[in-house]
C-alpha cells in the first residue's frame, strides 16, 4: 500500500475524537471534482440496487442529497470537493457526524466539517447512501475500498457489511489482497482478514511479486514477518497432516491384514485355508490383502530361513502373526497358527518392546474407531 504508513494508523486511534480522519486508501489518487453536487431538477440520478428498499423510496431521498433542498451541511472533501447534506439525517445516521456537527464551524446557517484522505466520488456515495442505503454496483466495485475505510471510521455497520461481503465474494484479488488485509485488520474486519490471510498463504509466491506486498515490506515489516512466520507454520502443519495420512493409511493396511489371516485360517479362500475347507479358487475375495497375504503364507510354510532375522518375508510374517496374538481375544480356539504361543510369550517381553506394542495396537483399532476387530470375536 503506497500510502499506508503512520498516517494510516492515526484516524483507528482517534476515532474518539470530534473529526476523524480518514486513512489515505492504498493506490488511491484523490479525485479531482468540479464538484456540482447541487444539481438540477432536471437531472437523473442513479437509481439504488438494494433490494430491501422501495424504488419510490430511494427515488425521493436521492432527489432529496441531490437537490440539496434546505442543505445545511458542507462538507469539504479532497481537492476542493464539496458535498452537501442535511445535518438532521448525517446526525441520526452516525454518532460520529453527531458529534462532528455539535463543533463544527457554523456561518450563518451552514455548518462545515471535512473528510479527507479518500476521493471525493466515494465521499459523495459514502453521503448518499446514508441518505438512501442504496449504491451502484459500478461504484461499489470502483470504492470499495474507500467505502470500507468510511464505514469502519464512521460506524455505519450497515455499510461495512456490505463492503465486506463484496470482498469477500468478488472484488479480492491477487493484486489488492496485501491491501485489502491491510485495511481489514485496521477496520476491525476478522473474517475478512482471515479469508485474505488464506488467500495469501494460499498464493504466496504469486502475492509476493505484487507491488501491495512490497510496498507492505518497506511500511510494515512487522506485519510482513508475521505473514511470513504463519507460512511457515502453514507448511508445518501440511506435512504433519500428510505425516499422519500415510501412518493412517498403514495401521488401516495392517488391519486389513489381520482381517485377510482370520479369514484364511478360519475359513479357507482362493488357494490356502484349513484342511476341513474347501478352497473358492474361482471366487472372488472381499479381503483386498488375501491375495498378497497368501503369497506371504506360502512363503513362509517353505522358505528354509524361517528363523528371525534370516528372511526379510518371513521377519514380517513373524510381526503380522505377533500382532494378530495381541488382537485376538480368544486364543484357546484361535485357528491362527502360533497364536497361544505368542500369548505365553507375551508375559516374558521387555517393558520397552510391551509399551511399543500396545501402542501399535491401540492406534490400529482408533484408526478404525473400533475397541476390538470384529474378525476377533468368537464365532
Amino acid at each position: 500500500m503506497t500510502s499506508m504508513g503512520e498516517n494510516c494508523f492515526k484516524p483507528l486511534q482517534n476515532t474518539k475524537k470530534i473529526t476523524p480522519m480518514p486513512p489515505p486508501m492504498p493506490r488511491f489518487a484523490a479525485t479531482s471534482c468540479p464538484c456540482k453536487c447541487l444539481v438540477s431538477k432536471n437531472s437523473t440520478p442513479p437509481r439504488g440496487r438494494n433490494n430491501n428498499v422501495s424504488p419510490a423510496a430511494i427515488e425521493f431521498w436521492e432527489r432529496l442529497f441531490y437537490q440539496g433542498y434546505k442543505a445545511d451541511v458542507c462538507i469539504n472533501t479532497d481537492n476542493g470537493g464539496v458535498v452537501y447534506a442535511h445535518s438532521n439525517i448525517l446526525a441520526m445516521s452516525t454518532p460520529v457526524f453527531r458529534g462532528m456537527l455539535k463543533q463544527a464551524n457554523c456561518h450563518r446557517r451552514w455548518r462545515t466539517i471535512s473528510i479527507t484522505g479518500v476521493p471525493h466520488d466515494a465521499v459523495q456515495v459514502f453521503i448518499r447512501f446514508l441518505y438512501t442505503s442504496s449504491y451502484e454496483k459500478e461504484e461499489m466495485d470502483e470504492f470499495v475500498l474507500p467505502l470500507l475505510v468510511l464505514s469502519h471510521v464512521y460506524v455505519v455497520p450497515h455499510l461495512k457489511r456490505e463492503c465486506e461481503q463484496k470482498l469477500e465474494l468478488s472484488l479480492l484479488t491477487i493484486d489488492n489482497v496485501v491491501d485489502v488485509f491491510q485495511l481489514a485488520l485496521l477496520c476491525d474486519a476478522p473474517r475478512l482478514s482471515l479469508i485474505c490471510h488464506r488467500k495469501v498463504l494460499k498464493n504466496f509466491k504469486v502475492v509476493s511479486e505484487t507491488e501491495g506486498w512490497k510496498t507492505m515490506k518497506l511500511s510494515h515489516p512487522a506485519l510482513e514477518k508475521e505473514i511470513v512466520e504463519s507460512m511457515v507454520d502453514e507448511d508445518i502443519i501440511k506435512k504433519e497432516k500428510i505425516r499422519k495420512n500415510k501412518e493412517r493409511e498403514i495401521y488401516l493396511q495392517l488391519y486389513e491384514a489381520m482381517e485377510a489371516l482370520v479369514h484364511i485360517c478360519r475359513d479357507g479362500c482362493r488357494t490356502i485355508g484349513p484342511h476341513d475347507k474347501d478352497f473358492k479358487a474361482n471366487q472372488p475375495c472381499k479381503y483386498t490383502a488375501c491375495n498378497g497375504l497368501e503369497l506371504l503364507v506360502r512363503h513362509f510354510a517353505g522358505c528354509k530361513l524361517r528363523v528371525r532375522g534370516g528372511c526379510v518375508h518371513c521377519n514380517r510374517m513373524w510381526q503380522l502373526l505377533e500382532l494378530h496374538s495381541r488382537l485376538c481375544v480368544d486364543p484357546d480356539y484361535c485357528r491362527v497358527p502360533l497364536c497361544r504361543n505368542f500369548k505365553e510369550r507375551i508375559s516374558k517381553q521387555n517393558k520397552k518392546d510391551e509399551i511399543r506394542w500396545k501402542i501399535l495396537v491401540q492406534k490400529i483399532l482408533r484408526t478404525r474407531g473400533i475397541g476390538i476387530a470384529s474378525c476377533f470375536l468368537p464365532q
